[in-house]
Formats: C-alpha cells, structure tokens, sequence
C-alpha cells in the first residue's frame, strides 16, 4: 500500500508569504546489580526538566533531543505510515541502530474518537502480530512502549485537529478548545508513570491569524499554550510542554510555528516551574521559498536568520529550543547548503556535547511530498547521504525502559562482530558504499573496529556514522559515539565516498570491545 502525504499541501499559505550511546549494559543487561548501576550512571533516566537553555534529566545531567520524525497518527490511517511494509519493532530497532534518540509522533485528535481504528497494517508474515485488534490509542501503547524498551524517547505532537488537515488556530468549530485541552490531558494521564514519553508538542505550526502576545483569547497562541500547558501539568506534572511559534510577530513573518520573536517580550509561564522548552520549524527551498535564500550573501546569513527567529532564545540562556521539524528533499544546491548550514548552527555533538539545540528531522517517512525522509520508498533502505548530513548532531541515547531489552546474556564472553560492505552506487570516477556491522557474540559490545584493504587505488572522501583513518590502500573505521554499543544480535550502519570506482569489493575484519 502506498500513500502521499504531501508537507507542501499543509504550507500553501506559506508560499504566499514566504557519550557513546548509553552505556552498554543498558542496552542489553547482563545482571540486575549492572543495569543498577548503569540506571544510576547514563544520562537521560527519569523525567526530564530544563535549567536556563538546557534540558536535565532526573538526576540533573544535560541531555539532548536528537531525532526523528514518525508520521501517520494524524492522517486517516490514524497509525504511524510504513507499517503496511515493515513490523513496528524492526523500525524503532533502525532508528536506534542509526542513532536517533527521540520519536515525535504526531497525532489528531480523531485518534481519540470512539470508533477509530488503523488501518494500513500488514500482519502477515507474523508482522505486527501484537497489534491486531488494537485501537489507534492502544497501538500508541505499544510504539511508546517498545520504544521505551530499546532506550528511545517519545514526544507527542497535537498535529491536527482532525485527519483532514492542518488548522491555523489550535481549535477549530468541530473541534473546540475544550476538547483540545481535554484530549491533552488525557494522553498526560494515560502515560503517566511512563517517562518514555518525556512531553507533548501543544498545536503543530499555528500560523495566521494566531499571535503572540496580542491578549486576544481567541488568537493569541501564547495565552493558549499556557491554559492548556497547565492543564496537562495539573495531571502530570513531570513532563516537558514544548511550545511552538507562530508565523507573524510585529510584522515580521516566517515559517509556519517558526516565529519565536514574541518570547522575549511575552514568556510563556507555566504553574510548574522548568518545564517550557521552545520549538521552532525551519525548512528549505523544496517546501517553499523564504527571501533569505535568494540574499547574496546566502548561506552566511542564515545563522542570523535562526538567531532572530528563535536562535536568540537559546543563545541568552532563556530556555531549551528544540527544532522540531526540518527537512529537504536534497534536490538544490541551496537546500544542500542551507541544510549544512543548519546542522553547524545546531552545535556539533562531540564539541558542544548536550550544551546544544534538540531536534527531530522531518521525517522518517519516505512519503512526505516535499522532503522525503530517511528511508527510502522501500521503507527499509536508508538515504545515507541524508542521514550522514545529521551524524554531527547525533547524540547518545537513553536508558532502556520496560522489561528486557532483547535477549542474550550468558555463554561466552568474548566480544565477536562481524561486517559486510556494500557499494550502493558506482559512477566510475567514484563509488558509495554502506558497511553494516553485527554483533555476532552472546554480549554486548561498546564500539567497534573495522579494517580493510582495497586493491586498487582507492580513498575515501568522506564517511559518516564512523570515523576513520587511511594509509596507502590499507582503511581503519571506528564507531560513532552514538552506534558503538550493540546488543547481541544488535547491528549499526555507516556508510561513505570513495574515489576511484571501478574496485573490486575488500573482505572486512572486524573486532569489539
């Protein structure tokens, strides 16, 4: 089955105006007292609050939001896309395997309509098999679960109001605000207790005629943000209310809930303290053109774009800002630029560690009409130039939640991994090429090593999720900091350019630690 969902339907109006991951014992526990131990040690358990620009998990250790957007809930399946190809478990396992550490999942309020069902899901095969019969909420149980499970965290995002399409107010005339807010507090008491889902993105993109700080209750978002952020606080009181902007502030219009200017003048204050991180959505020219990508002066000025926008907020150590939503299609140079651009200004991982901006990239989903997404129409391939343009900004994941986590443990104890190298595409004047690396022993492993020799004259240009180093035809790659630790059975993925193409494929050893 094969559905379109095209961003671009939800932005006409814009037209117009426009570490390691985790310690290894998390994620495969070999005994109670190291999994104590590991609980106590890795960043990211418990609830999460925020201090100044950062988010802190519970025992007051910074953290960053690095991950993906899974989209569906909010469309008329009213389930995440992708499941009429694959089992929900091997597509949260890819996420994790590729170093994503959070999910947004968007919904509409439909999925809380008696009635509601999924629909788009194959059970054959044994696919999926624990989510027959399920209702769209129940499923959602299960994704936060297993997602919880295998160390990810989950953020839900109000997308729509209905599965009909975006609404520019976070209410509309068949779904008032009382039902909004009503159906918010019902997802903060359902997963109470839960800290998988770490909190909810309030109203995706409000836009015009939404303001900010106008004191009109019926338009201003911020007042909104605040009523229903209480509201969820007042059930659940431990998780984050991510707020996003709007599109205009005192004149000045950009992306649809990207307009953060408003916060300086008008905060938005919540009953429970720290609990506010702002979002912002930025995107490229594949969704819509925007003045600054046609400045002479492009990419250089963008940096003072986000600044003005939303940057500021996290520069003046006013709260955590978490980018949302952004995404390209790749297809422009200027998209590949401003892309670029965009992840040096989110802060590389490994100098800024957590000090640094959270985001979700648009999307997971192959069928977002003007971006695409990480995996490719086959629902299983993955764009490894896409997802290498995002290795910088990867960060380490979480500890696992939930019981087991895989299974393994016992035997032998000795570290074994092996690789298999694969050339995706030759040009003769170069090549790319993924190598998947699995962890073949009864434990997990920390990192990993690879080593291989081509026979010709062959160089790598470029890699990502992995280091390396070469000398004469003789190449060393090592694991990032977020795919070195696999469980047993577990795998990672990095790929990389070489040049010149033509070579005949090298036979990988591998070692683990």
């Amino acid at each position: 089955m094969r559905l379109t969902y095209p961003k671009r339907l939800t932005r006409l109006v814009r037209r117009a105006l426009t570490a390691v991951a985790a310690v290894c014992a998390l994620v495969l526990p070999l005994a109670v007292a190291q999994t104590a131990h590991a609980a106590a040690t890795a960043p990211g358990a418990g609830y999460w609050h925020t201090s100044g620009r950062q988010i802190l998990d519970a025992d007051g250790r910074a953290v960053r939001i690095a991950g993906i957007n899974w989209f569906g809930f909010e469309t008329g399946n009213h389930v995440v896309h992708g499941l009429w190809s694959r089992d929900y478990k091997s597509m949260i396992d890819q996420m994790k395997t590729l170093g994503y550490n959070t999910i947004r999942l968007p919904y509409s309020d439909d999925i809380f309509k008696s009635g509601t069902v999924p629909t788009g899901i194959d059970f054959s095969a044994g696919k999926n098999a624990d989510l027959q019969g399920l209702s769209s909420l129940q499923v959602m149980d299960k994704l936060v679960a297993y997602a919880g499970q295998d160390g990810l965290k989950v953020i839900l995002d109000r997308h729509r109001p209905d599965s009909g399409g975006q609404s520019a107010l976070w209410y509309t005339a068949a779904v008032p605000e009382s039902t909004w807010i009503a159906n918010l507090k019902a997802l903060a008491t359902r997963y109470a207790g839960q800290d998988a889902v770490i909190g909810i993105d309030l109203h995706n993109e409000p836009h015009d005629p939404a303001c900010w700080g106008c004191g009109d209750q019926a338009t201003d978002w911020r007042l909104a943000a605040q009523r229903a952020g209480n509201a969820v606080l007042a059930v659940n009181p431990s998780l984050l209310i991510f707020v996003e902007g709007v599109q205009t502030f005192a004149g000045v219009s950009g992306w649809w809930g990207g307009n953060l200017m408003g916060v300086a003048q008008y905060p938005v204050q919540l009953d429970v303290a720290n609990r506010v991180v702002y979002s912002a959505h930025d995107y490229a020219t594949s969704v819509a053109q925007q003045s600054w990508f046609s400045d002479p002066s492009f990419p250089a000025n963008m940096p003072g774009v986000w600044d003005k926008y939303w940057g500021y907020i996290f520069k003046q150590n006013i709260a955590p800002v978490w980018v949302g939503e952004f995404g390209t299609n790749l297809q422009s140079p200027v998209d590949q630029k401003w892309l670029a651009a965009l992840v040096s200004y989110l802060r590389p991982t490994a100098t800024a560690g957590a000090d640094s901006f959270s985001w979700t990239f648009w999307s997971w989903n192959p069928n977002s009409g003007d971006t695409g997404g990480i995996l490719k129409d086959d629902w299983t391939s993955v764009d490894t130039v896409k997802d290498g343009y995002l290795a910088s900004i990867k960060a380490p994941g979480f500890p696992a939640g939930g019981g087991g986590g895989g299974g393994g443990g016992g035997g032998g104890t000795t570290p074994a991994c092996t690789a298999a190298y694969t050339v995706s595409s030759d040009w003769g004047g170069g090549f790319n090429a993924e190598v998947k690396v699995t962890n073949t022993g009864t434990t997990a492993i920390n990192s990993w090593r690879l080593t291989w020799t081509w026979s010709g004259a062959q160089k790598v240009t470029s890699m990502w999720n992995a280091s390396y180093t070469q000398s004469g035809a003789s190449v060393t790659a090592s694991s990032a900091a977020h795919n070195g630790a696999l469980a047993a059975g577990g795998s990672a993925s990095f790929g990389f350019g070489g040049a010149p193409g033509g070579g005949s494929v090298p036979t990988v050893s591998c070692s683990a630690a």
